[in-house]
C-alpha cells in the first residue's frame, strides 16, 4: 500500500534533523504565526479577559512570544508570563523576544489575579524528557486550575513527544498546534488525552515528510487507499477469489473467541472460513452464522490461504502443538492472544517466528508484548513505539501493539500510529474480532503491512461509527463491531 497520502511522524531527533537544514527560513516565526491562528479560533465568542502565555526558557518560549506579538496585534489582551533571563534564550527565540519587546510587549514574572480567556502553554514542547521542577511546576498546575481553554505548542508540557509518557505535573491541554509533522507521544499511550484537538502545521516543509519513517493512519483517509483486493466490482468471482481463512484456537471453556473472529472475517470479506479447535468437544454448528465450518485444528489448516492462531486457544500442549502446524505451514500467519504467549515461553517457537518466510503479524497487548520482550508492561507502555519497533524485529513480523493510539511497526524500520477508535473498543472479544478481521485482509491477498493497516484502522473505525450511531461507548459489544465494519466497507464501496 502506497503510504504517501498518510500524515507523516517525526521524532524529536527526525525534526531537529530536518529543522536544521532549513535554519534561517523563519520557522518560528511562522509557527508562532499559526498558532495565533489557532488561539483566534478558540477565543471566538470569548467573554473577555487576557490570553496568558506561558513561555519557557528554550524555543518553545520563543513559538510563544510570536504568539503574543501576534495576537497583540490583533487587539487582543495578552499577558506573557516569562520567569527566565531573556539573555540566555537560544538565538531564534531571544530575536523572538525582541520583537515581542518591539513591538510594545513585556513580560511578567507570575500570572495576575484576572481569570484568562485562554492559557498559551509555551513552557518547553517536545524539549522535556522530565518532570516541569520549581517554578515551572507552579506554572503548570496554575494552567490547569483555572477552568480555562489552554493551548499546547508543539506537545503539551510534560508530554514525552517520543513515547506518550507523560511526566507529572502536565498541562491538560484542550487544543495543540503542532509544528512541521505529527509527533510519536501526541498519537499514542497518554497523548490523545493530554493534547486535546491536534492541529498539524508544516510550515512549508512538506516536501521534506516524504521519507518519514511514521505515518499517521485514520479511516477517510486510509478508506480512500482502498487495496484492490477488497474491491467488489467485478462480478465474473467466487469464494475463492476472496480466499479461505483458517482460525486455530477455542480451547475448552474458550471456544467462542475463534467464533467471534470467524464471524468477523466473513463480515469483513474473507470468502470461507473454517474453525479449527483445540477442544476435542466443540460446537458442531455456530447457529447464528452457520456458513462457519467447525472442526479440528489440524483438518482447518489444510489449504488455507491465511491462518489466525490464537484466540482462546490456551497454552496446553495440544494448543503448542496446533500452533507449530500453523508456523510451518507456507500462508501468512497472524499471531493473536495465547499464541503470542506461547511464543513468549518458548526461545524454539521465537526462532520458528522469526524464520517464517511467508508473512507473520501479530497482536499483542501490552502485557503480552512485556511477555515476549522479557520486560514489564509499564516499560512497554513508557515507550510503544520503541517496544513494537523492537518485537518487530526480533519475531520478523508486523506488529500492532495494542492500546490508546495502536502502533504498528514493521520490520525495516517503518511504523504507524492509528487514529481512529474509541473506549467502545475497551470489551471483551474486541481483540478476537480484529484477530479475525486480519485474517480477512490476509485471505484476500493483501500484503502483511497493508493488511495490518486496514484491519486496525478499520476495526478503530468500526468503533467510531457504534459511537456516531449513539451504539457506545458505554455498552457496545464486540460481535457489534464486525457489523459497523462491514458497513463501513460496503459504503466504501
Amino acid at each position: 500500500m502506497d503510504d504517501s497520502r498518510l500524515a507523516p511522524i517525526l521524532r524529536t531527533a527526525e525534526l531537529r534533523a530536518l529543522e536544521s537544514r532549513h535554519a534561517g527560513a523563519g520557522l518560528m516565526d511562522r509557527a508562532g504565526a499559526a498558532a495565533a491562528a489557532v488561539a483566534q479560533a478558540m477565543l471566538a465568542g470569548s467573554r473577555g479577559g487576557p490570553v496568558v502565555v506561558l513561555a519557557g526558557p528554550g524555543n518553545n518560549g520563543g513559538d510563544g512570544f510570536v504568539v503574543a506579538r501576534e495576537l497583540g496585534r490583533a487587539f487582543h489582551d495578552v499577558d506573557v508570563v516569562f520567569a527566565g533571563d531573556p539573555d540566555r534564550l537560544p538565538a531564534d527565540a531571544r530575536a523572538a523576544h525582541a520583537s515581542y519587546a518591539a513591538a510594545g510587549g513585556a513580560t511578567i514574572r507570575e500570572p495576575r489575579g484576572r481569570a484568562p480567556a485562554l492559557v498559551v502553554d509555551a513552557l518547553f514542547g517536545i524539549g522535556l524528557a522530565r518532570p516541569a521542577s520549581g517554578a515551572y511546576a507552579d506554572l503548570v498546575a496554575w494552567a490547569n486550575g483555572r477552568g480555562a481553554p489552554v493551548l499546547a505548542l508543539d506537545v503539551p508540557t510534560g508530554l514525552d513527544a517520543d513515547t506518550g509518557a507523560l511526566f507529572e505535573p502536565a498541562i491538560r491541554a484542550t487544543a495543540t498546534a503542532t509544528f512541521i509533522a505529527h509527533k510519536p507521544g501526541l498519537l499514542t499511550g497518554d497523548g490523545p488525552d493530554a493534547a486535546g484537538i491536534v492541529s498539524v502545521h508544516t510550515l512549508g516543509l512538506d516536501a521534506g515528510l516524504a521519507s518519514a519513517p511514521g505515518r499517521r493512519l485514520d479511516w477517510p483517509p486510509l478508506d480512500a487507499m482502498r487495496p484492490d483486493a477488497l474491491s467488489r466490482t467485478r462480478r465474473n468471482v467466487h469464494k475463492g477469489t476472496y480466499g479461505t481463512l483458517a482460525i486455530v484456537g477455542g480451547a475448552p471453556g474458550m471456544t467462542g473467541a475463534p467464533i467471534l473472529a470467524g464471524r468477523a472475517a466473513v463480515r469483513t470479506g474473507a470468502g470461507k472460513v473454517r474453525i479449527g479447535f483445540v477442544a476435542a468437544a466443540h460446537p458442531p454448528v455456530d447457529w447464528n452464522a452457520p456458513e462457519l465450518m467447525l472442526g479440528e485444528a489440524a483438518r482447518a489448516i489444510e489449504d488455507a490461504d491465511a491462518i489466525v492462531a490464537g484466540p482462546g486457544m490456551g497454552t496446553s500442549d495440544a494448543a503448542a502443538n496446533a500452533l507449530r502446524r500453523a508456523l510451518d505451514a507456507p500462508v501468512p500467519l497472524a499471531l493473536d492472544a495465547d499464541a503470542l504467549n506461547l511464543v513468549a515461553a518458548s526461545e524454539s517457537l521465537r526462532g520458528t517466528v522469526a524464520a517464517r518466510n511467508a508473512p507473520t503479524l501479530a497482536t499483542p497487548h501490552p502485557a503480552e508484548a512485556a511477555r515476549l520482550l522479557g520486560t514489564t508492561t509499564a516499560e512497554v507502555q513508557r515507550d510503544r513505539v520503541g517496544a513494537a519497533a523492537t518485537l518487530a524485529e526480533r519475531l520478523n513480523a508486523h506488529v500492532v501493539l495494542k492500546g490508546a493510539g495502536s502502533v504498528l511497526a514493521h520490520p525495516g524500520g517503518r511504523y504507524d500510529i492509528n487514529a481512529s477508535g474509541n473506549p467502545a473498543l475497551a470489551t471483551a472479544g474486541s481483540g478476537d474480532v480484529l484477530a479475525g478481521m486480519l485474517g480477512a485482509m490476509l485471505a484476500q491477498g493483501l500484503d502483511g503491512a497493508s493488511a495490518l493497516r486496514y484491519a486496525v484502522c478499520l476495526h478503530g473505525a468500526a468503533a467510531d461509527r457504534l459511537v456516531a450511531r449513539g451504539v457506545g461507548p458505554i455498552g457496545a459489544g464486540a460481535s457489534e463491531l464486525a457489523d459497523a465494519a462491514r458497513e463501513l466497507l460496503n459504503r466504501a464501496g
